[in-house]
């Protein structure tokens, strides 16, 4: 079967989350915990892990749409030169027409970066540009919402935005952590159906998204599709099955690449009979900050918490 171009990115991401993240500790959800080897004597030279920048980077690469919005996020975004071609938020990003999926060390290095900050490290890019002494922040696809605090402050300190990195990420945890806290108790736990894209594709709660609405109670109806685990967490659900599991709730994360709806869900056969469906439980959702384990992740866990609390008990 041909996969969708989204599904696909999205699936991408998912095999890099389980290729790319966990290697640096485990915290009690699950996440990697902030790096503690951020030089601390002063701003520049800056090191974390393995990554070391000179001075304050004032030409940035950025390829990745969540790395873009985090840089943005801390202030480096006057010190990003170029993003990929993905990179849609916020609008002022330098689009440019670099890949993220498919990274060209040679098309990055014309650029003359001091500072290139990737998502995956596909054609070995990572190893390429490090010879040619330009340093490279591997910023891979989160598993959890630590992974994202993380991110946002290695970028803080690699740019010079330490402090405004450590607010953002505080804040977005104090945010996360009222949310959750603030979602009504229930004896029985509702049920979700997360949708990537009208084929049904979904994820699982083993995926960053799934982890966070794990958090607000909610049971994922994907993850027996994908106990085998060959689906990378990113699976795809038989319609029979889904209209079996009856989810209490519905999310769509395919609003803008496939233009689903209320409307055209319940339109499908055989779905009309879904709780979700006959209670008007069907969430619409941006689905670029549905993909993305940056800063609007705040947003999206509000709107679900916000759905969620709206369901009679």
């Amino acid at each position: 079967m041909r996969y969708p171009a989204r599904f696909v990115a999205v699936a991408l991401g998912a095999a890099l989350a389980l290729t790319g993240c966990g290697s640096g500790g485990n915290t009690e959800n699950g996440g990697t915990p902030p790096n503690t080897d951020v030089s601390a004597t002063a701003d520049f030279p800056a090191t974390v892990g393995d990554v070391t920048v000179a001075a304050k980077p004032t030409k940035i690469v950025s390829l990745s749409p969540t790395a873009t919005e985090m840089l943005f996020a801390v202030g480096a975004g006057p010190q990003v030169l170029a993003v990929d071609d993905q990179s849609n938020f916020p609008a002022e990003a330098p689009k440019s027409d670099l890949s993220g999926y498919q990274p060209n060390a040679e098309a990055i290095a014309g650029k003359s970066p001091d500072l290139v900050v990737v998502s995956n490290d596909t054609n070995n890019v990572v190893a390429q540009l490090t010879q040619l002494k330009i340093p490279v922040y591997l910023a891979a696809a989160g598993k959890t919402i630590d992974d994202t605090y993380r991110q946002i402050t290695d970028l803080g300190a690699l740019t010079g935005n330490r402090p405004a990195a450590e607010d953002l990420a505080k804040r977005m945890k104090v945010e996360v952590d009222k949310l959750v806290a603030d979602v009504p108790k229930r004896t029985t736990k509702l049920t979700y159906y997360y949708e990537l894209g009208p084929e049904l594709y979904s994820l699982t709660s083993k995926t960053f998204v799934g982890a966070l609405l794990g958090q607000l109670g909610l049971e994922n109806i994907a993850d027996p599709a994908d106990a085998d685990g060959k689906s990378a967490g990113y699976p795809q659900l038989a319609a029979e099955s889904l209209v079996k599991a009856d989810p209490d709730l519905i999310f769509l994360s395919d609003t803008v690449c496939c233009q689903q709806s209320a409307e055209t869900v319940k339109a499908r056969p055989g779905w009309a009979g879904i709780t979700a469906v006959k209670t008007g439980q069907i969430v619409p959702l941006n689905d670029d900050i549905g993909s993305r384990w940056g800063p609007r992740t705040v947003d999206l866990l509000r709107q679900v918490a916000d759905a969620v609390s709206k369901v009679p008990a």
